[in-house]
C-alpha cells in the first residue's frame, strides 16, 4: 500500500520533482543554473516566461516570485559582470524592467495555473500558462519602450523567435523535473511508501 506524505493541499503544486519541503531550493537551483546557461547562450533573450511557468507550477506565488527574482539577479550579474553590458542609465533601467516583467510573468502564470482545474497538470495547461506568462512579459517590456527606446526589438519575427525559445526551454525544464522525479535522488519514493 502506498501512503503519501504530502499534505492534502500539495496537489496544487503542479510539478513534483522533489518532496514539497525541498521544492523551493530545487526550483531555485534549477532556475539559477538554467538562467546562467541561458544568459551566456542568449544574453538578452533569457526565457524568463519559461522560468516563470516552472516556478509557478512548482511553488505558491510568493516563493515563485522569490525564485524568479534570484534567476533575474543571476542574469544581471552575468550580463554586467561577465558579458560586460554597458553601465549606463538606459541599460540599467532595462535590467530593472526585465526584472519587473519576469515578476509579472510569474504572477500571470501562477494566476492561470490557479484558475485551471486542480490536479496533475497536463502539457496543455503548462502551455496555456506559458502563453499568459509570455504575453505579460512582452507587454511589460513593450510598455517601457516609449521611455527607454528599443521598439525595433518587437518585430513579429523577434517576438516569435523568443516565444519559441521560451517554449523549448519550458519543455526542457519540465523534462528535467520529470527526470529528477523518476531518478529520485533525494529518496522521496522511499519516504512516501510504507
Amino acid at each position: 500500500m502506498t501512503v503519501t506524505i504530502l499534505p492534502p493541499h500539495a496537489d496544487r503544486f503542479r510539478l513534483h520533482p522533489v518532496a514539497s519541503r525541498l521544492a523551493p531550493m530545487f526550483c531555485f537551483a534549477l532556475l539559477t543554473v538554467s538562467c546562467a546557461l541561458a544568459s551566456f547562450a542568449l544574453a538578452c533573450a533569457t526565457p524568463f516566461a519559461a522560468f516563470a511557468v516552472v516556478a509557478a507550477a512548482m511553488l505558491p506565488m510568493r516563493p515563485a516570485l522569490l525564485v524568479v527574482t534570484g534567476a533575474w539577479l543571476v542574469n544581471q550579474t552575468i550580463g554586467f559582470g561577465v558579458l560586460h553590458y554597458p553601465i549606463d542609465g538606459s541599460t540599467i533601467a532595462w535590467g530593472f524592467v526585465i526584472g519587473a516583467a519576469a515578476l509579472l510573468s510569474t504572477a500571470a502564470a501562477s494566476t492561470v495555473l490557479r484558475w485551471l482545474p486542480q490536479g496533475r497538470r497536463t502539457p496543455l495547461m503548462l502551455a496555456i500558462a506559458l502563453v499568459a506568462a509570455y504575453a505579460a512579459y512582452e507587454l511589460a517590456l513593450l510598455a517601457a519602450t516609449p521611455f527607454l527606446g528599443g521598439e525595433g526589438a518587437f518585430t513579429a519575427a523577434i517576438v516569435t523567435r523568443i516565444g519559441v525559445t521560451s517554449a523549448v526551454w519550458l519543455a526542457g525544464l519540465v523534462a528535467a523535473c520529470e527526470i529528477v522525479r523518476l531518478v529520485d535522488p533525494f529518496g522521496r519514493k522511499g519516504a512516501m511508501s510504507a
